[in-house]
């Protein structure tokens, strides 16, 4: 499990976040939703340990996450970022390959390889395996980073607005692709995501913050209610049933 407890955290004068606390469900897809700016990002960010909270703990399976080791707490977690970079000569395989980094320490074993392969077969790009990663589309590079972040194969997986750059076919498919990590390989996903249907047709579980808050917590259908979203967007969201999810209707 993954707990947070008082987290505040500061950039010069602007308090991004503001005593937060939460715990997070185990083996589900948890979506942080909220406007820009609302702390989303951050709190990923210092989950993952990439920044550090001004005030609060993390902790990660009951353990506080500064007392993780470095490689150890890398065999646990990953994360993906907005902003990924990497050496554009780099072949798709060799991308994924480097997920097995924490377990191989760059000596990659025939069950790293093994592991390599299936990852690309999951995400379906095994016909990419071969192409650079300056000749893929911007969609394409976001799947192969998916899949290197599988590789690594952690039993926590954030990933912060991975859906950008991908067509609404791609970003269905990877949303159904972390369905099923959570589902086949017991994953617990953390996703910030913007797209509220997305939200409320995949995800499990929703975090709302506003103005560096914690807004509001719970399952999808307690979230997914037009009174609920004003709060949190401050705007008019009408729900419509469809089938057995509800559709986001929403205008300013």
């Amino acid at each position: 499990m993954i707990s947070l407890k008082n987290i505040s955290k500061k950039y010069q004068d602007n308090l991004v976040l503001k005593n937060v606390s939460v715990s997070l469900p185990m083996e589900k897809i948890i979506a942080f939703i909220g406007s820009n700016g609302a702390g989303k990002s951050t709190m990923l960010s210092i989950i993952s340990r990439l920044i550090a909270a001004n005030e609060g703990h993390v902790c990660i399976d009951e353990k506080d996450l500064h007392k993780w080791n470095s490689r150890e707490l890398a065999k646990n977690l990953t994360i993906l970022t907005q902003t990924l970079h990497t050496p554009a000569r780099l072949t798709v395989e060799e991308l994924v390959a480097f997920g097995r980094f924490p377990h191989s320490g760059g000596r990659l074993t025939e069950d790293d390889k093994k592991i390599t392969e299936q990852s690309l077969e999951y995400t379906g790009i095994l016909d990419l395996r071969n192409c650079f990663l300056d000749e893929l589309s911007g969609g394409q590079r976001q799947i192969a980073y998916i899949a290197m972040a599988i590789a690594q194969d952690t039993k926590y997986i954030l990933l912060d607005e991975p859906l950008n750059n991908l067509d609404m076919s791609r970003a269905a498919k990877i949303m159904k692709l972390l369905k099923s990590l959570v589902h086949d390989k017991k994953k617990t996903i953390l996703i910030v995501i913007h797209d509220i249907n997305f939200v409320s047709f995949y995800a499990d579980y929703v975090v709302a913050f506003k103005n560096g808050l914690l807004q509001c917590q719970g399952s999808v259908e307690d979230i997914i209610k037009s009174e609920v979203l004003k709060d949190i967007y401050d705007m008019d969201i009408s729900i419509e049933p469809y089938g057995d999810k509800k559709l986001c209707v929403y205008y300013k």
